[in-house]
């Protein structure tokens, strides 16, 4: 367990990071957020995510693609940020990153792939 946190409160921080990372980078902060440890993996859940003008734009099959590729765009120039306060948090080293978002319903996933098995280290 690392700094002697629970599985709530590791769970709790990512989350503060996630959303403060959506306020920087994407200029807003969703609706919801929650965190979830599963052996190796975090995973996050975003709801509301889409701006007004994302909205509108999600209207149509292109412009679905295109807040899509400028969503993937955004996480990936700010995927080494994203990773070393994870790391920072959790004591684990980011392997992987994996995102995608329903434009439908406004929500965005996030799944972070870890060096060792948190969830076998909490309480």
């Amino acid at each position: 367990m690392k700094n002697g946190r629970t599985k709530g409160e590791l769970e709790a921080a990512i989350r503060n990071a996630i959303i403060k990372f959506e306020q920087e980078f994407m200029g807003r902060g969703p609706e919801d957020v929650k965190a979830f440890i599963l052996k190796d993996l975090v995973l996050i859940r975003l709801k509301g995510v889409l701006t007004p003008a994302e909205r509108q734009l999600a209207n149509n099959a292109d412009g679905i693609e295109m807040v899509k590729a400028m969503r993937q765009n955004l996480i990936a120039q700010g995927r080494e940020k994203l990773s070393e306060q994870l790391s920072e948090i959790t004591g684990a080293t980011v392997f992987g990153l994996f995102t995608d978002i329903d434009t439908q319903i406004g929500e965005r996933v996030i799944v972070f792939s870890l060096s060792q098995d948190l969830e076998n280290n909490l309480q």
